[in-house]
């Protein structure tokens, strides 16, 4: 995590943005992030200069020998209003620009950049801010990145908002990505899934960068997401990128749409879909209505995951609680459809306050194989109560904490076969879910228990009532003999 002095940094930058006029948090980080890449990639040339000069070699330049003062080292120096043309005039359309050379997969993103820093006194502050940011690793720049995701505070408006990182690291968890895996997330955001699962690659399996291979795999084909909000896509893949995916495959993509022709593509599936939003119905891939003929959008992304996934592909998403209990046809049909035909393998119920302060829905993850020919036997369930964290909305963090169960259940189901419905987790047959209209809302099979509570016999009770009423009486008696 980043240190106290390093928040403090960044809170000091950030202040300069919002006296400047700059309010909204997702234009902060925006421009806030274009000016980190432009530092990034002074840091890469200069990196290519010193092994040119060990190897006495002479590599390709992002900066021309005319483009010099582009350069961050460069511009830093100079004064006040020499810098601001520099930067505005120059240094954002040549990165806008970069888009020709592969080098930067950045360039994608900044096709509609707009550089929004009204003053040169107001950039002067800010590039002096973040020169003092020490930025060599890549952990600093992700947990650098993390921070500034976690001032966005509001929700979007269509429903979708962020994922707390300590759920995300648990659904990462509990799927455990391998090198081979092509991993998406077909509504992105700020990428922290993907994010996530690159960090859990480079932490336990990091020998995958030993093989050619495979570490190409992972800096080019191996993560995709897509998202319908410009700003989010930049941030994004700025997100990627600061944690060391070099070409991440962020694109602008409405996911339930015709556009949309992946099928059968991806290993792994990530994801909190908006469960809300405005769903432009004509434009919904027919495919996805055969299966599922519904305005919503949580239903649509499951038989979307069904569709984009390879066979043995899982996943691994946020569904709203309505769609394990809703009694519509389409709702029944995706349920049967994951339980009948793939493999369901289990469903984590979590409490409401999760999402707090954006929303305080209730929310379950749900875990499901493809397969094409069933195989959903018994489902295990759990009943996540606490996730570190108070439920309101100041969200402090707490000692109970459900997480490491959950992991250590989930990957040891063998030894989950025996424990009662009255447990947090159990397991719960095919067939009664079937009964139950398949119904995958843990209330309908978690039994409770009550305790047996030991009352007296009325008789005694009334014996009792009438010795304080005595007690009563002979009070007031005395009562009145003191008044007289």
């Amino acid at each position: 995590m980043l240190t106290g002095e390093l928040r403090h940094k960044v809170d000091k930058i950030w202040e300069t943005f919002w006296t400047g006029g700059i309010t909204n948090p997702l234009t902060v980080i925006e421009q806030f992030t274009y000016l980190l890449f432009i530092k990034g990639l002074d840091e890469v040339e200069t990196q290519r200069e010193q092994e040119d000069a060990l190897l006495g070699i002479e590599s390709e330049r992002i900066f021309p020998p005319d483009k010099q003062h582009l350069r961050w080292s460069k511009f830093k120096h100079f004064e006040a209003a020499h810098m601001y043309d520099v930067v505005s005039n120059e240094v954002f359309p040549f990165i806008k620009n970069l888009h020709g050379n592969r080098e930067s997969a950045y360039a994608k993103y900044m096709g509609d950049a707009i550089f929004m820093i009204p003053t040169p006194q107001m950039l002067v502050k800010i590039v002096d801010g973040i020169d003092r940011i020490p930025m060599k690793d890549r952990d600093t720049k992700g947990d650098l990145y993390e921070y500034l995701l976690s001032k966005i505070a509001t929700a979007g408006t269509n429903g979708q908002f962020r994922t707390p990182r300590h759920i995300i690291h648990m659904m990462v968890e509990l799927m455990k990505p391998t090198p081979e895996d092509i991993i998406v997330d077909p509504a992105a955001g700020s990428a922290g899934f993907l994010v996530a699962a690159g960090e859990y690659l480079r932490k336990h399996r990091s020998d995958l960068f030993l093989v050619q291979s495979l570490k190409e795999h992972f800096n080019n084909h191996m993560f995709y997401g897509f998202d319908m909000d410009r700003t989010m896509l930049r941030i994004g893949a700025m997100n990627m990128m600061l944690h060391g995916i070099e070409n991440p495959n962020i694109e602008y993509r409405d996911s339930l749409s015709e556009q949309n022709k992946d099928k059968d593509k991806y290993t792994l599936v990530l994801a909190n879909p908006p469960f809300k939003g405005s769903l432009d119905y004509d434009a919904v891939s027919n495919d996805l209505l055969k299966v599922v003929k519904t305005k919503k959008t949580e239903l649509l992304f499951l038989a979307l995951f069904l569709r984009i996934l390879k066979t043995g592909g899982r996943c691994a998403c946020i569904v709203p609680d309505g769609v394990l209990f809703g009694s519509s046809k389409a709702h029944k049909d995706i349920r049967k459809e994951i339980v009948e035909n793939h493999k369901l393998e289990a469903i984590i119920s979590m409490p409401s306050g999760v999402f707090k302060p954006y929303a305080g829905v209730s929310t379950a993850i749900m875990i499901f194989t493809k397969t094409g020919v069933g195989g959903t036997d018994q489902v295990w369930f759990y009943d996540m109560k606490a996730d570190g964290y108070s439920l309101d909305d100041k969200r402090t963090p707490i000692e109970e904490n459900d997480i490491p169960d959950i992991i250590a259940r989930f990957h040891n189901r063998e030894a989950e076969k025996d424990r009662k419905r009255t447990e947090q987790s159990f397991f719960v047959p095919v067939e009664e879910i079937r009964e139950n209209d398949y119904d995958l809302s843990i209330n309908k099979y978690k039994e409770i228990e009550y305790e047996e509570v030991e009352y007296e016999a009325p008789m005694e009770i009334i014996k009792r009532i009438k010795v304080l009423e005595e007690e009563i009486r002979e009070g007031i008696v005395e009562l009145e003999g003191m008044i007289k």
